[in-house]
């Protein structure tokens, strides 16, 4: 009897692929497997199996696995069932999610290597140019990848050259897979078995009389071993002993020491580490308490927890019921910088038992971390990490927890799978019936909505720990401040003179700005002109540190201009101003503090966040310039001015969510002042004092921005009282782009009438030379969201099938935010 197996592949294919198999192979296999199945005309891909069965398939010919690549399954049952749940929900493919759940180590791809027959003589054929050229590279470098003959040839059409050379019997091309991960071992020595301690501490010693170097060696072999009982090594042995690695081998090959490797984790636990005790106030065991007899019934709970309230020492103590309980537990956080800070804190109470994944960390660590997880050890027990932590193997979950879950970075933007990190671990946690606790001083309006409509458990604690106040939020309206030459620079006077008296008093500061670079735009004083990106449509942002002029969509890069690029004038001037423009006034402003500055320009390597943040918590750095970062959750003891340099930058956005946005921010990093007894005090500058917003986060009205804001999304037809979904097209020709759009508007107009918006232009309509339009389409409460989704899926298809518009892109983004 024939069997087959239906292969996810890591391609943007609808649907699976089916491969037959042997009795013995469909005996052997399971689901969740990798095997590496053939794919088109030469390739060889990884895939996961995700059903055994009898069915051959209909329109093709089954092709033969190539190869079973693991022996247990790497994927479990309840990744294929939630990896098929968001390839239909957010409208991509499930290899677009294959691709987002697994390492890259994990996905083996097939290199195709081309190889000269030793045998053969090129002489006794005619070749052509091209041939020849392939031929001549290869006597040169006996092995060659595809990617390399398509540089040599200049030309990406290098198969029919190479099918001419294979049929002449001059070269091979043979498929290798290669296998990425590669565990990190460590280098050890030890004793041979034929010398025990004592006999061989006199012997060795005395046949070394004349090698001191190797005989410093095995005394500080010994001492080392006298000390503890672990193993030793080599690195650290060679250090104490201020000895070579020639030195070692020589005591090697006399067979004095052996050498052995062991395989070691990436991730180290600070072991060293006391153990906290959990002290709860009256507030934090009352919320405590409401939240588990809201588990009783309910599986997600909404924590309204104002800033420094003491929302994290909920979630501990959630975390070690659902441990006793020999359970896992999630902690996903919206961003990389929060993660430093809370791993310490987490070790501190749940030990080795803590692991971290997120996309800083490298290939190889997170493989470990994958397996640890999938092997349900000790050591994954406890996740904390960045919305992708969503995709691995857990077994056993028993509570996620999703801090500040108002946060945009929970959404994936690019590339698909465009998945919500925050609603997709709803959807996760109720396959393994485990609860749900989110938390934030300022919910997303969804969230708030769902929690007052009985969708979710609401809790408030608006106390903050150790009864420390609020801090005092105070506007600035520099339009006046101008007016009375009271602004040196872009800071207000009120702004300096808080400053310094909080550096007077050993207190730090942090300024927030929510633009990074130098300045904006740079203007010809004399013309107008201005640098523009030649691959966008933005103007240059200047930075100072490099003296360029860089794009911050595509990442062009020119020298800072001397003279107009269009009249020739050396009158130029900066217009607006980013962090390190900040910085830079801050350094003259205050020469003896030390001024820090974390946005995405210094914090571009793997621990870059780490390096500022224990810097600032160590009082090394004084006053700390920011992005939206800095409004991340962020805990710091001797803050007691948070300064928000320009308010209005974030209100005149175009995009509904906008002033949400800006309250959020706004109140959020206002939380990082006074979290200890003294209280903290809030300066925001703005031209607009009298705005709504910022009324609202000086009196801290949560309720009151969330009612006006609802009022206007029911008005309006947004969130959460309408689902949407967005249509983004690109494409290099301009022309097309605007056809195409049109096109899709229309037919998406028929079905869906007054509920489709556009086509529009986007802000910045030109990026990396594709033109950009998009189209929403609004999906009213009482509609069918499956149905919609099926007759969006039928017009696209209808779209691709027209020649004329192949070459445009659509991007489908579902609950865009």
């Amino acid at each position: 009897m024939s069997y087959f197996t239906d292969v996810i592949l890591p391609l943007p294919l609808d649907k699976r692929f089916t491969y037959s198999l042997e009795d013995s192979e469909a005996e052997y296999l399971q689901e969740g497997m990798r095997v590496a199945v053939p794919f088109g005309k030469s390739k060889i891909y990884c895939g996961v199996v995700a059903a055994i069965h009898q069915n051959p398939p209909e329109v093709y010919e089954a092709k033969p696995v190539s190869q079973i690549l693991d022996n247990a399954p790497l994927v479990t049952a309840y990744q294929l069932k939630f990896w098929k749940w968001i390839a239909n929900y957010y409208m991509c493919t499930e290899g677009d999610v294959l691709r987002a759940a697994l390492p890259g180590a994990f996905l083996l791809e097939s290199e195709s290597i081309v190889q000269l027959i030793k045998k053969s003589s090129p002489e006794d054929h005619q070749l052509s140019d091209e041939e020849y050229l392939v031929i001549e590279a290869l006597q040169r470098q006996s092995v060659l990848k595809i990617q390399e003959v398509n540089q040599i040839l200049e030309n990406k059409r290098v198969l029919p050259v190479l099918n001419a050379l294979v049929e002449k019997n001059l070269v091979a091309l043979n498929q290798e897979i290669y296998e990425q991960y590669k565990p990190k071992k460590i280098r050890f020595v030890r004793l041979p078995e034929k010398f025990s301690a004592e006999v061989a501490m006199h012997t060795l010693l005395d046949e070394l009389d004349k090698a001191p170097k190797q005989r410093e060696i095995m005394l500080n072999f010994f001492s080392l071993k006298a000390q503890n009982s672990k193993p030793v090594k080599v690195k650290a042995l060679l250090k104490k002993s201020n000895a070579s690695s020639a030195n070692l081998k020589s005591l090697l090959d006399k067979e004095f020491l052996e050498e052995y490797y062991l395989e070691t984790d990436r991730f180290h636990y600070n072991s060293e580490m006391p153990e906290v005790a959990l002290h709860f106030n009256e507030h934090q065991q009352q919320a405590l308490k409401e939240i588990k007899d809201h588990f009783e019934q309910d599986e997600v709970c909404l924590l309204h927890g104002i800033t420094s309230s003491g929302k994290t020492e909920v979630y501990i103590r959630l975390i070690q019921e659902t441990l006793k309980n020999g359970k896992q537990a999630l902690y996903l956080l919206p961003e990389i910088a929060l993660t430093a800070q809370l791993i310490q804190r987490l070790q501190n109470y749940f030990g080795e038992q803590v692991l971290v994944y997120h996309s800083k960390y490298s290939m190889n660590e997170r493989v470990e971390v994958y397996r640890h997880v999938l092997e349900n050890d000790r050591k994954g027990r406890v996740v904390i990490g960045a919305r992708s932590a969503i995709f691995l193997p857990f077994s056993n979950l028993g509570l996620v927890v999703i801090d500040e879950e108002h946060e945009g970075t929970f959404k994936q933007f690019d590339p698909a799978p465009r998945y919500h990190a925050r609603d997709a671990a709803v959807v996760l946690a109720k396959y393994f019936k485990s609860k749900i606790i989110m938390g934030s001083a300022t919910p997303s309006l969804e969230s708030y909505f769902n929690a007052s409509h009985n969708k979710y458990a609401l809790i408030e604690l608006n106390r903050r720990y150790g009864n420390v106040l609020l801090p005092e939020i105070e506007i600035i309206d520099i339009r006046k401040k101008h007016k009375k030459k009271e602004m040196t620079g872009h800071f207000s006077d009120t702004l300096l003179k808080e400053i310094q008296e909080v550096l007077k008093a050993g207190q730090q500061v942090i300024l927030f700005q929510n633009r990074r670079g130098f300045s904006p735009i740079l203007e010809c004083n004399t013309c107008g002109h201005s640098p523009q990106c030649p691959n966008c449509d933005v103007s240059l942002t200047f930075h100072h540190h490099n003296n360029q002029l860089r794009c911050h969509y595509c990442g062009y890069h020119i020298a800072m201009q001397q003279k107009c690029m269009a009249c020739g004038s050396p009158d130029l001037t900066t217009k607006g101003f980013g962090t390190e423009q900040i910085e830079t006034e801050l350094k003259s402003l205050f020469p003896d503090h030390t001024i820090g500055r974390m946005d995405q320009d210094t914090t571009r390597g793997k621990y870059g966040f780490e390096k500022i943040i224990n810097a600032f918590e160590m009082q090394e750095i004084d006053i700390l310039v920011g992005t939206q970062m800095l409004t991340k959750g962020l805990d710091f003891r001797h803050v007691s001015l948070v300064g928000i340099m320009n308010a209005d930058n974030l209100l005149n956005f175009p995009d509904f969510r906008a002033h949400e946005r800006s309250f959020q921010l706004m109140l959020q990093v206002a939380g990082r002042a006074g979290r200890t007894k003294k209280r903290g005090k809030v300066l925001i500058q703005s031209y607009n004092p009298y705005h709504q917003i910022i009324q609202q986060v000086s009196t801290n009205d949560y309720a009151g921005m969330y009612k006006e804001q609802l009022e206007e999304r029911y008005n309006y037809k947004y969130p959460p009282f309408y689902r949407l979904i967005r249509f983004t097209l690109k494409s290099r020709d301009f022309s097309k782009t605007n056809d195409a759009a049109s096109w899709l508007a229309k037919s998406l107009t028929n079905v869906f009438r007054e509920n489709v918006l556009g086509p529009e232009f986007p802000p910045v309509a030109r990026i990396r030379n594709e033109y950009y339009k998009n189209i929403l389409l609004k999906i009213p409460q009482q509609q069918s969201l499956g149905k919609t989704k099926t007759v969006v899926h039928k017009i696209m298809a209808s779209f691709r099938a027209i020649g004329n518009f192949r070459s445009v892109k659509v991007v489908l983004n579902v609950d865009p935010v």
